[in-house]
């Protein structure tokens, strides 16, 4: 097999070969068709997470085939499967037992602590893996694994207002913007400030407006989701909600939230966090993906173009999502 590897932080990825991974009992080894390129392996790659197994195999947005199996794996060779950031979780801790792995106190992460998909080959366990269509494409299914997915669970903590403005329009918020659209509601898209293209881009894929982050949107928002890591965001989304409002921080990585007058969070607002994600999440979105018919504008770069491609997420250069192809 070959695959991008992470020796050390803020360095590039190398290319390796490595042998073919054998699949333990409850395993599966997956041949990856694509794999999406997140914001999650900046802040890997760029050490703004700590202690990541390293050397790392970057990636957590997986389709592909099953090309072998493990013991006691209920899963057949040939079936097509996505796997997501959460590749494993205790069963037995607290949070597990109250319904929420997603708080996990014995976690492992595709791309974090386990190696993920910026390769040809790769493990998961067989119960972490989501079944998805013989006919789906697989670059334009990729970014459901984890920019879908995180999406739909921070539309789930936003509430049941109709008017949502989305912070940070790459590929979570054109995502969940054509989700809200299905549901009846209205988005109101924020982009770096000036960013027209951005801003056109957001339009054309169900947003109802768009402009900077720096502006007010155009009425009080029943809730604010802020996919971009800027902790200044948070009280700039405070101040444009209604009453009762809520601020849903949707990434698992924000610089520092500066401080900001209590009036902004008075009249019962609120702000909170998404923490990684639960399977149920995932066989829920993808069910909602396919009935709103979800369609995302996704770059494909070669494996071996992954600096490349996490440079250009890094950059802004990117509308929507990026998706690497062995």
């Amino acid at each position: 097999m070959r695959a991008m590897v992470l020796h050390r932080a803020h360095e590039r990825l190398a290319m390796e070969e490595r042998a073919d991974p054998t699949p333990r009992p409850g395993q599966i080894r997956v041949r990856v068709e694509a794999c999406g390129v997140c914001r999650t392996d900046l802040h890997v790659v760029d050490g703004e997470l700590p202690n990541p197994r390293l050397p790392i195999v970057p990636g957590h947005e997986i389709v592909g085939r099953i090309e072998a199996v493990g013991a006691g794996a209920r899963l057949e060779v040939g079936a097509r499967v996505g796997a997501a950031w959460l590749g494993h979780a205790d069963g037995s801790c607290p949070y597990c037992r109250t319904g929420r792995e997603n708080l996990c106190d014995a976690p492992l992460f595709t791309g974090y602590t386990r190696d993920g998909g910026y390769a040809t080959h790769t493990i998961a366990d067989a119960d972490f893996v989501f079944s998805l269509p013989d006919d789906a494409d697989p670059v334009e299914t990729a970014p459901l694994l984890c920019a879908g997915l995180i999406g739909w669970r921070s539309l789930k903590l936003a509430g049941e207002g109709r008017t949502i403005g989305v912070y940070g329009f790459g590929a979570a918020g054109h995502i969940i913007a054509q989700v809200c659209r299905w549901q009846g509601r209205r988005v109101f898209a924020f982009t770096r400030p000036g960013d027209k293209a951005g801003q056109a881009f957001a339009l054309s894929m169900a947003a109802d407006w768009a402009g900077g982050s720096d502006e007010k949107p155009p009425e009080p928002l029943d809730a604010a989701i802020l996919f971009a890591p800027i902790g200044a965001l948070v009280p700039a989304a405070l101040a444009g909600l209604r009453k009762g409002g809520r601020v849903v921080c949707g990434g698992i990585h924000m610089s520092d939230i500066p401080s900001f007058p209590y009036e902004l969070l008075w009249e019962e607002r609120s702000v909170v966090s998404v923490a990684n994600l639960t399977r149920a999440d995932g066989h829920e979105f993808l069910s909602v993906a396919a009935q709103a018919k979800v369609r995302t504008a996704t770059t494909a770069y070669p494996l071996d173009r992954a600096n490349e491609a996490l440079d250009d997420l890094r950059n802004g250069k990117l509308e929507g999502a990026a998706a690497l192809v062995p």
